[in-house]
């Protein structure tokens, strides 16, 4: 990705996404990593999570929204606005599975393209300095299953960990406005997956340790495999009060984010 001046990029950014009240610093933890000659930031709390700041550039941002929203899946304020007395039902979600559209394959390679470039490990599933698993990042194919997500201002999603119906390893694009997301890990581990396979939710037995934020930035990447797939649930809280980075609450816009993953094969 290009390096530029960080006043040029700021100029860019009002330009393309509008103004806004506040431009929160990065608060990166004292024990996360980042990797030599690398954007790759290893959050160290929370094993096998990855965040890659300025994986997509500018103008790649520009066009992979440009693809989303040729796709024609999110109702458009503008049209809700001209059908003002006709009941519209907002759709802010759209998924796909299998033959996902070209810019997904396109965004897809390019994950795996910049987590090869950028490996510190040998891939091993052990080796804490690997992005991605090498039995994960060369499977056929890597993702195959989409989901879009667009969320206004103060909409965000609840504590969860995927279902188990995908594989380990999952990808997050986000994309506009910024957002702070929220990790807890599973006190304990005992029958976790049953009850998140099921949806349940047994407080006494899965009490949650303190929240690890990360900061997630327009043209952002984040990984999650291993611990930080399974036992590690994430959440975005977009209310008022619930954003904060750098003691200063982030001005909330519109956030798109892409989500890729693999189905389980069936046997």
């Amino acid at each position: 990705m290009e390096v530029q001046n960080q006043e040029e990029c700021n100029r860019i950014l009002r330009e393309v996404f509008g103004d806004s009240s506040s431009e929160p610093e990065l608060e990166e933890d004292d024990d996360d990593i980042r990797t030599p000659n690398s954007g790759w930031i290893k959050i160290k709390k929370i094993k096998g999570l990855w965040l890659f700041k300025d994986f997509l550039s500018l103008q790649q941002q520009a066009s992979l929204l440009s693809a989303i929203k040729s796709e024609g899946w999110f109702t458009e304020e503008e049209e809700e606005e001209e059908e003002e007395e006709e009941e519209i039902s907002s759709q802010n979600q759209a998924m796909r599975f299998g033959d996902l559209p070209s810019w997904a394959i396109q965004l897809s390679n390019s994950i795996c393209e910049t987590i090869c470039f950028n490996q510190d490990g040998d891939g091993d599933a052990d080796d804490e300095m690997s992005v991605f698993p090498a039995n994960l990042l060369w499977r056929e194919p890597l993702f195959d299953q989409l989901i879009a997500n667009a969320y206004q201002p103060g909409e965000g999603i609840g504590a969860h960990i995927d279902l188990m119906r995908f594989e380990d390893g999952i990808a997050i694009v986000s994309l506009e406005s910024e957002c702070v997301m929220h990790f807890t890990r599973l006190e304990t581990e005992v029958n976790a997956s049953d009850c998140i396979e099921k949806g349940e939710e047994n407080e006494d037995r899965q009490p949650f340790i303190t929240k690890i934020p990360v900061l997630l930035t327009p043209g952002s990447l984040i990984v999650m495999s291993g611990e930080a797939r399974y036992k590690w649930k994430h959440e975005i809280n977009r209310k008022p009060g619930f954003q904060l980075w750098g003691g200063q609450e982030i001005r909330q816009q519109k956030r798109i984010s892409v989500t890729l993953r693999k189905l389980c094969e069936t046997k």
